[in-house]
């Protein structure tokens, strides 16, 4: 069995994984723009939880949280299901796949073996579409690789029920149906004003731009409380979670710009083009960040204060972050207003 299904390349699984089963069925949406109206960029430094014995820390929103907002703002019903039984989870997959239904995994990037050796590694957040079945090879869209790709059965429920941190558990989604017509420009409104609500948050340094100053004063401390041997290991960790884990810091910002700048077209706001400029700016300070880290790591700046030097780019970038942030929390609700009359008006 075999779904027609089209496959298109993305920056990020989640988002592009959500852009994908819409499209597919008949609610086009690129992959920015699904990541904006899912609420995707989030900030969180949890210190005291630990992904393979290192401080959490994530740039963007709980696994699933994308397709759950996005399909909720555009009048889609989804259905989710975890499971105990791997057996259960495969039967379920293969019935959902014979009533024509590409299916949505979340799975652990370890077990998946179309992945390079050196990509694979322990996270268990990674999303792709299943879209058929030859025998016990399954047929996989995964947005972050260009080309469709085959599974088979034993590495597949591997990835479904790896162990550790964000568990899969199975988790398999599809859309169930559309509930009503969208209203994309609204949508859109409400994802970039719940991005900024919830960056502007005060989290005593948990998440948002308090997160990410938290982060900062912590990584100028590093190396004096942990050693510099742990100081490298804890930065190198900062490194990976934001360039190799999803899109990261960077990443995520220039898909942020890119959903700004096509909302900007859909509700004729030129502020919101700025914005993007600026985002994107940003963006290219976080990879900034990135490549001065990593010559910490390699142990090419010896400079004492590398570490000081370093969360400094991160504290720029809170402070640029918040200013748009509180840009868009300001002006959302006009911007809604706007589009509702407007709306009135060519009925």
């Amino acid at each position: 069995m075999k779904i027609s299904f089209n496959h298109n390349y993305a920056a990020h699984c989640e988002s592009g994984v959500t852009a994908n089963l819409f499209s597919h069925n008949g609610r086009s949406l690129s992959e920015s723009m699904a990541f904006g109206i899912g609420g995707g960029l989030f900030f969180g430094y949890f210190p005291f939880i630990r992904v393979n014995y290192l401080p959490l820390i994530t740039y963007r929103k709980y696994p699933g949280g994308i397709i759950k907002k996005c399909a909720s703002r555009l009048g889609i019903r989804l259905e989710r299901k975890k499971f105990h039984s791997p057996q259960k989870a495969m039967d379920e997959l293969d019935r959902a796949l014979l009533n024509g239904h590409p299916v949505g995994l979340q799975t652990g990037v370890y077990w998946l073996p179309y992945f390079p050796p050196a990509m694979r590694f322990h996270f268990n957040a990674h999303n792709l579409v299943v879209y058929g079945k030859e025998g016990d090879t399954y047929l996989i869209s995964d947005p972050v690789i260009e080309y469709p790709v085959k599974c088979d059965y034993r590495d597949l429920v591997k990835a479904r029920f790896a162990q550790g941190a964000l568990a899969p558990r199975g988790h398999m989604y599809y859309i169930q149906e559309q509930v009503t017509e969208a209203d994309i420009p609204l949508a859109a409104v409400l994802g970039m004003r719940e991005i900024a609500r919830t960056m502007l948050l005060p989290s005593a340094g948990l998440f948002g731009v308090g997160g990410i100053r938290k982060l900062a004063h912590q990584i100028s401390r590093w190396p004096e409380r942990l050693g510099n041997k742990k100081a490298i290991q804890y930065l190198g960790h900062v490194i990976r979670m934001q360039e190799e884990i999803g899109t990261g810091g960077g990443g995520f910002r220039y898909i942020f710009s890119a959903f700004l700048q096509e909302t900007a077209g859909l509700l004729g706001v030129k502020k919101l083009n700025n914005l993007s400029n600026e985002i994107t700016l940003i963006g290219d300070r976080w990879r900034e960040f990135a490549l001065f880290a990593s010559r910490i790591c390699k142990g090419r700046d010896n400079n004492k204060n590398v570490f000081s030097n370093a969360s400094l780019i991160l504290i720029e970038c809170a402070d640029r972050e918040e200013r748009i942030f509180r840009e868009i929390k300001k002006d959302a609700s006009s911007w809604i207003k706007n589009h509702n009359e407007r709306a009135v008006i060519h009925q």
